[in-house]
């Protein structure tokens, strides 16, 4: 008599059937059993509810909307910015006076030692001195200021592109990487089915056991790709939660559509100029004229104003001393001028670096544009042709290994061409979503650059009357 597992369970069963109440050890056992299920339960429960995402979808919009607000870059940004229009408004101002308080010709020795009242030339002077800078010297100063406080506007503009950048890549990334552990376990679960087949056949005594072992290889090379896409998911998930935090978990809205592009071809030369990495150098090109303006403003000398008042004993008259000074700039063309120069320099770098950066902006977005369309055409190629051509090779050889036609090895090779034609299909589509970030977000709006060019309120912008 062959053996059976059924049939020992059986035998087994029928010499231990006892009363429930003669046997303490097995009530124990099942009791300490239901004891560990429910607390095992409870305790999968609570971990269920800790790491339970969001319900609301993460569309691409949501996550840059929250990239933006927990952003420390752009708040240190717009502290810059902030900084220097407060000390551009302290540039324009006049030099504070200085106050003298002083003691003159005190004798140390001798009878009248120490005494401010018994020598003549002792005297208890209180002065005030004030520099009168030129207006055009302060205004230019002030320019300086307030052109760095644009190019920190263009910095925050820059750091913006880069954050939406940033954001959009991750949360594509993890968008395909669902994808794929999506399409991966769609194969693998129409693959498991081969594998009851080729059992069925092995049984009937029509198949081979190497078919059955081909199928389960099959299978298993399928697992080890959706552990593979799932820990790049999971790794997709992490750099997301770089840009939005806990909002990472939740589970992704619908993707946009990534065939269209608000990036104008035909004005390509003139949207670059408001690229945020060129606006920064233009940016930095007007620092740099507006410190060369201060450094030609600075070749006219300040005057500077002092009044002296001076105390003397009661048998001696006060005395007022006034004074006038001015620098003497007796060496201004190796000092003054070459400052001067110097500056206008720098200017002229700036300058030189802002162009040599346009053209190579230029050439990266045309190559981007021209791979963008290449993809979007080969996109339409593998729906069109591929996809349903490998779809068939696949329900070709099915068929013909169902009708005794065809082997398993055949079905096989199909369904792997069409995994490997789907996957290919699917990694064009993250390239070309990739592309149409770097587009999308490589200009910033009309909206936004007005955004980052307009000036933050400070209590130093007050009207001059009521300072």
């Amino acid at each position: 008599m062959p053996f059976s597992l059924e049939g020992a369970r059986a035998c087994a069963s029928r010499k231990n059937k006892k009363p429930l109440a003669r046997r303490p050890g097995v009530l124990r056992a099942l009791g300490a059993a239901l004891l560990t299920a429910g607390l095992s339960g409870w305790a999968a429960a609570q971990t269920t509810a800790q790491i339970t995402p969001p319900a609301h979808a993460l569309t691409l919009e949501a996550a840059l909307d929250a990239a933006q607000a927990r952003s420390y870059a752009l708040v240190a940004q717009e502290a810059a910015a902030r900084s220097a229009r407060e000390l551009a408004v302290a540039a324009e101002r006049l030099p504070d006076p200085m106050l003298r308080l002083s003691v003159d010709n005190l004798p140390v020795d001798g009878p009248m030692r120490f005494s401010l009242t018994d020598d003549f030339m002792t005297m208890r002077s209180v002065g005030l001195t004030q520099t009168f800078t030129r207006a055009d010297k302060r205004r230019a100063r002030a320019a300086r200021f307030e052109r760095e406080a644009d190019s920190a506007q263009a910095a925050r503009a820059m750091q913006l592109a880069e954050l939406r950048r940033g954001t959009a890549t991750a949360w594509f990334d993890r968008y395909y990487q669902q994808q794929m552990v999506a399409l991966l376990s769609q194969q693998r679960d129409e693959a498991a089915l081969q594998i009851e087949a080729a059992e069925a056949a092995y049984r009937a005594g029509r198949g081979a056991q190497a078919d059955l072992f081909m199928a389960r290889s099959s299978v298993a090379r399928i697992d080890d790709r959706i552990r593979a896409a799932q820990a790049r998911e999971a790794n997709a998930t992490t750099t997301l939660a770089r840009w939005v935090g806990e909002l990472a978990a939740a589970p992704l809205g619908d993707a946009p559509p990534i065939s269209t592009t608000r990036l104008a071809v035909h004005r390509l030369e003139h949207e670059l100029d408001r690229h945020p990495d060129i606006a920064l150098m233009a940016s930095q090109e007007a620092v740099a004229l507006a410190a060369a303006e201060v450094a030609r403003q600075d070749k006219r000398v300040d005057w500077t104003a002092s009044l002296m008042y001076s105390q003397r004993g009661e048998a001696f008259s006060n005395m007022v001393s006034i004074a006038v000074s001015v620098p003497l700039q007796w060496d201004q063309k190796n000092r003054q001028d070459r400052e001067l120069a110097a500056r206008l320099a720098k200017a002229e770098q700036a300058r030189a670096e802002r162009e040599e950066m346009t053209r190579a902006h230029l050439a990266e977005t045309e190559a981007w544009l021209a791979t963008w369309r290449a993809n979007l055409a080969r996109l339409a190629d593998y729906d069109a042709t591929l996809v349903p051509l490998a779809t068939e090779r696949t329900r070709a050889a099915l068929a013909a290994y169902r009708g005794g036609r065809g082997g398993l090895s055949d079905v096989l090779e199909a369904r792997r061409m069409e995994i490997d034609t789907r996957i290919e299909r699917l990694r064009i589509e993250m390239e070309t979503a990739g592309l149409w970030v770097e587009l999308e977000y490589l200009i910033p709006s009309e909206g936004e650059t007005e955004n980052a060019a307009s000036p933050q309120p400070s209590m130093t912008n007050a009207p001059e009357q009521q300072r």
